[in-house]
């Protein structure tokens, strides 16, 4: 049976996602599956602080700047310039991030989109051939035309100057010192190298990464140099500046970003999205993140079915939820992107009524594949941190360089993003113009979803996220209904199998006890795909005297606080 499962998932997967995202999710999935084996964690626990990312080197970086008396908002600073090092192929200074804070004096929370920008030349056909069809994916990627211009180091400063207390040079220190001594390339990097094709065609990258098993990077320790003495204009500005422009109209592929595009980048603090789900309050990035939304629209779906007297991980829990999740992909394909260029209809797919409508479209059967809402036309590579400091304050960061290593492009020490891929490569999207289309200095749309939860009272009760591209809004909606609904610590919720869909099939966890859900699942109408999810989801929760916390046992991160 699972074969022909298997079988009947390529087909229906090629055709419901091939045309929506030019290759994007077919590619995704199709990757080698060479992430690290899952090693089972047990919780963590604190009194005054925690840290938890997705490598130890960037936990303890966080943890130094705590234990020096600085902010939440410091550690995730020091912590994401070591996951630059330490893990490139995911995120660093080339990239972008979303941002959720939470101030615990003020009682608020604030989000800051740093999401990479179009370059001003950027049109709709970027990634369409002469004869107007999506180019080949992997061709689009490894190219000068993917790169987006970075959001982080300027996301990085605003953090610190708004919320940060220790000196902006001392949060800069433990990356230099590690970059500049050296330090052992992860087992799941290796692993990833070794599988790499185009990365090591560029010498200098060969030279940093397939030199020995440590990564010795002074290119970064000296552009992190830059930035601790100059601020983010060292990196917007100037030589820095200029060598990322030259390096992307060099390409063989070239880009047209330009010195205007980088000197222009502003990060946006938006207002968070905020909805109720059971007795809590969940927060997110609204657009162009679809996290939030997704996330939210998923829960309030659930929370009008029957999900709620299901059986923790039982077969009636895994339809109702995978149910749910393509009816919320459906609407981010749909109506989800960046709200500078479109009115984007958070607050009615939220609507009470609207959830209750789509909910009930959920019935015994699966529907395999969701079409989007009709709302009224007049409201028109990847990881995560998180981080609470001794008073309170909570950061939630979700940052990415989009494809494992980006689009190849090494500049002084750093890999450059391939974001713009990101973008719908198909300028139209049931017969109007696709609301994710590139455009000139726009912000494509993404399924990251930093979160941060809250009690009746108003207390943060949960800062979470997780890398995993399109699959994001699963991986955090299962913690969430794992720790909500089904009482799980942290950490076991975390560890459970993943499970959900992306408006295709539905995916189950290989090698864990969801796969034998399978044939409950088939009788249901779903169509299967066993696959190796590897979220790196990482989170901390409040307990009574302090914090819990829970990293991902498929990655190699870990949480850690005194």
């Amino acid at each position: 049976m699972r074969n022909f499962q298997r079988a009947a998932c390529v087909a229906l997967f090629l055709f419901s996602f091939g045309a929506l995202y030019g290759g994007y999710a077919a590619a995704q999935l199709a990757a080698p599956e060479i992430d690290s084996e899952r090693v089972e964690r047990p919780a963590a626990s604190a009194r005054r602080h925690m840290v938890a990312a997705a490598d130890p080197r960037a936990v303890e970086a966080g943890l130094e700047m705590l234990r020096a008396g600085g902010s939440a908002a410091d550690a995730a600073i020091a912590a994401q310039l070591v996951l630059g090092l330490v893990e490139p192929q995911s995120s660093g200074l080339g990239g972008g991030a979303f941002v959720l804070h939470w101030s615990e004096k003020e009682r608020r929370v604030r989000s800051y989109d740093a999401r990479e920008t179009a370059p001003a030349a950027a049109r709709p056909e970027r990634f369409l051939d002469r004869h107007g069809n999506p180019e080949q994916f992997m061709r689009a990627v490894a190219s000068g035309r993917a790169v987006g211009v970075p959001g982080v180091p300027r996301l990085l400063e605003d953090l610190h100057r708004a919320h940060g207390r220790l000196a902006w040079v001392r949060l800069f220190e433990p990356a230099i010192r590690l970059a500049e001594k050296g330090t052992p390339k992860t087992r799941r990097l290796a692993r990833q190298l070794e599988h790499e094709t185009l990365l090591g065609q560029d010498p200098a990258a060969r030279k940093l990464f397939y030199s020995g098993r440590r990564i010795v990077n002074p290119q970064y320790a000296a552009t992190l140099r830059a930035l601790a003495a100059m601020g983010a204009d060292a990196f917007y500005r100037g030589a820095i500046a200029q060598d990322i422009v030259d390096a992307v109209r060099a390409h063989e592929r070239p880009g047209d970003m330009s010195l205007a595009d980088l000197a222009g980048y502003r990060v946006l603090e938006r207002e968070p999205v905020c909805g109720s789900y059971r007795a809590y309050r969940v927060c997110g990035m609204g657009p162009p993140s679809s996290g939030a939304t997704s996330v939210l629209q998923i829960l309030g779906i659930l929370e009008r079915t029957a999900f709620a007297r299901a059986a923790p991980g039982s077969a009636e829990a895994v339809h109702l939820f995978s149910e749910a999740a393509r009816l919320a992909y459906a609407d981010r394909a749909r109506y989800i992107g960046d709200p500078g260029y479109a009115r984007i209809p958070v607050a009615r797919i939220l609507e009470a009524t609207y959830l209750e409508e789509r909910a009930r479209l959920i019935g015994e059967r699966s529907m395999n594949y969701a079409m989007p809402g009709t709302l009224d036309p007049e409201t028109p590579g990847t990881s995560h941190l998180s981080v609470v400091d001794a008073q309170g304050n909570a950061v939630a960061m979700t940052t990415s360089i989009e494809m494992g290593f980006g689009s190849r492009i090494l500049v002084r020490g750093f890999l450059l993003n391939n974001q713009l891929t990101d973008f719908s490569f198909r300028t139209e999207y049931l017969g109007r113009p696709a609301v994710n289309r590139v455009e000139p200095g726009k912000r494509s749309r993404s399924s990251m979803a930093p979160t941060l939860v809250f009690d009746k009272n108003g207390r943060l009760k949960m800062a979470l996220g997780s890398p995993g591209g399109l699959v994001i809004i699963n991986y955090v909606a299962k913690v969430l209904v794992a720790t909500l609904d089904w009482g799980m610590d942290i950490q076991s919720a975390i560890s459970s199998p993943n499970f959900g869909s992306t408006n295709g099939p539905t995916f189950l966890e290989r090698g864990t006890g969801v796969e034998e859900l399978g044939d409950a699942l088939a009788a249901r109408g779903h169509v299967l795909n066993f696959a190796r999810l590897t979220s790196g989801l990482h989170g901390i929760e409040r307990v009574p005297g302090g914090w819990r916390g829970g990293a991902d046992p498929r990655r190699e991160g870990e949480a850690r606080g005194d």
